[in-house]
């Protein structure tokens, strides 16, 4: 078991702390060459460069866990780069102004929940290496063209020669993005006009999580400092996003490019509603949209009354996998369990998902039984990426080695009781899970589940042939499997085998085989902010009793089709 938590508040102020004290130790960087440095508690290690304004920067760092901030020369915090939970090691970014920088890397923070690479032992190496910089007169632009009409009134106030001055005041009272009504169809479901803008920009504004399921861009309105974007939109949406002004042209391929968008990517400054909370900068939070018709999600939050259960670290040793596991533990308060959760990328199941508080709201209310639950968390992107999607040496350590240990715990493995769970490629590796071994996890709960994906895939490219999960289900026998799958409206860009519409292939598969499944769809995209409601829902129908109708679950978890009686 580790060590208790230190309190990340505390960490990030001593970094503060220490990175405002000139630092002889500093490591000049060069654009191509890793910049080596061993870690001394207590010392962060630092490195410098010179940048001038709109440079576009991309780089890595190697080593354990460990927090990566972006200072200016008088150690002021500009922004974070990498945190401890941070997956990726890659970073990009663009120079606010010219100047030199320090980058400061603090070792450890290993006891964060869902950190990544344990925590670090003195003397450990890392590498920091800034792989290029693309100054901005190297960069080229993109554009693309105008809607609304919020836009089109201040288009006719610039032609007879207005300003965007009452515009720009008008949005920041209101808050962004600009909710327009319109006309609603008969028998269709009633829809707003959603409008993203930016001020300002010199070259682009892109748009990441747009209800397009792409990386839109927005639009200058000519002579005008104003960016801008619609989408009709369902009056029940709810979704976060971010805007990415000025992205730099800094790849070859569409990949790279489409990579470039991290480099400026933040929360909409105009947007007073931000996910998730608490977070270092305006880079590392999204905007909230969440209209009014948007599904309650009452059971995110702690209240006051419930009991809290607790959650335990621990680190299993795989001989399957061949590495060490980080997984946390959850035990309700006050009941021995009598189900199980088995839920993958702890990084955000411990923080995005709030999954200790959503067991405990429902298990107060009575709405699942006492369940105990396994945060699996990954040792980094390159195996989550190896693993989730399905690997039968990742199954097996699950079935062979993970739930023994679990019994040993004293924990409940009947399979009828115990749901394996996930999203994106965890919703696929759950799906997996019981294919591969019905006889330990019975119950399968998808959140957006990457169906799409194929043997030999490219990662984040959209796949030309996609479908086997489903014809691997259609050629097997039928197995004591339940299922809950969801997926999100907004995730059908990218060319049509997309999330939404793969996910539908899954469960008419499924139904055709005889399988229970509940399936529901949300006007959302591949979004922390609405997988964090639905876990509730997914557990409800899985572990829930059926009864009577229930007016507040109903509200909050609409299905599409569902084998549960409905009343």
């Amino acid at each position: 078991m580790r060590r208790a938590l230190l309190p990340l508040a505390g960490c990030i102020a001593a970094l503060c702390a220490a990175t405002a004290l000139a630092s002889p130790a500093d490591t000049a960087l060069t654009i191509g060459t890793p910049a080596r440095a061993v870690w001394t508690p207590g010392v962060p290690m630092t490195f410098t460069f010179a940048l001038e304004r709109g440079d576009f920067v991309q780089g890595s760092l190697d080593g354990p866990a460990a927090t990566l901030t972006l200072a200016d020369t008088q150690g002021r915090p500009v922004r974070r780069l990498l945190g401890p939970t941070s997956l990726s090691r890659d970073f990009m970014f663009v120079a606010p102004a010219s100047g030199q920088y320090r980058f400061v890397v603090e070792a450890g923070h290993g006891d964060v929940p869902g950190a990544v690479g344990g925590q670090p032992t003195p003397g450990a190496a890392y590498a920091l290496r800034l792989a290029r910089v693309i100054p901005a007169a190297a960069q080229q632009a993109v554009s693309d063209v105008p809607e609304s009409p919020a836009i089109l009134a201040l288009s006719r106030t610039l032609a007879a020669g207005g300003n965007t001055g009452a515009f720009w005041r008008d949005a920041a009272a209101r808050g962004t993005p600009l909710v327009e009504p319109l006309p609603q169809r008969k028998g269709a479901e009633a829809e707003v006009l959603l409008t993203f803008v930016w001020r300002g920009a010199q070259r682009n504004v892109r748009l990441l999580g747009s209800p397009a399921g792409d990386h839109d861009a927005l639009t200058q309105l000519a002579g005008s400092d104003v960016w801008y974007h619609s989408y009709r939109v369902p009056a029940t949406t709810r979704m976060s996003y971010q805007l990415a002004p000025d992205v730099p042209q800094a790849g070859d391929t569409p990949q790279q490019q489409r990579r470039a968008i991290l480099a400026t990517i933040q929360r909409d400054p105009l947007n007073p509603n931000s996910f998730p909370a608490g977070a270092p900068d305006a880079f590392a939070q999204k905007s909230v949209v969440e209209l009014p018709g948007a599904p309650p999600q009452p059971w995110i939050t702690p209240r006051a009354g419930v009991p809290a259960g607790t959650v335990t670290p621990f680190t299993l040793d795989s001989r399957i996998l061949g590495e060490p596991r980080d997984v946390y533990l959850y035990r309700p308060a006050g009941a021995k369990p009598t189900a199980l959760l088995v839920v993958f990328d702890a990084q955000a199941y411990l923080s995005l998902v709030p999954t200790q508080t959503i067991l405990d709201n429902l298990i107060a209310e009575g709405r699942i039984p006492p369940t105990a639950a396994l945060v699996v968390a990954n040792p980094s992107a390159a195996a989550r990426g190896a693993q989730l999607p399905p690997n039968p040496k990742f199954s097996d350590f699950l079935a062979n080695e993970l739930m023994p240990w679990a019994e040993r715990q004293g924990l409940p493995a009947r399979a009828d009781r115990t749901v394996v769970a996930g999203s994106s490629y965890g919703g696929l590796a759950a799906a997996y899970a019981g294919m591969t071994h019905p006889e330990r996890f019975g119950l399968v709960l998808s959140q957006s589940g990457s169906y799409w994906w194929g043997p030999g895939g490219a990662p984040d490219q959209p796949p030309t042939t996609g479908g086997w999960m489903m014809r691997e289900f259609a050629q097997r026998p039928r197995l004591p499997l339940r299922f809950y799958l969801e997926a999100g409206l907004f995730e059908q860009g990218r060319g049509p085998i997309n999330i939404t519409a793969t996910t539908r292939s899954l469960r008419d598969v499924l139904v055709a085989k005889g399988y229970p499944v509940t399936h529901a769809e949300f006007a959302s995209g591949h979004d922390y902010l609405q997988w964090r409601g639905t876990l509730a829902c997914g557990l409800m129908v899985l572990l829930g009793k059926k009864g009577p109708a229930d007016p507040v679950r109903q509200a909050a978890c609409p299905v599409l089709s569902s084998d549960e009686p409905q009343s």
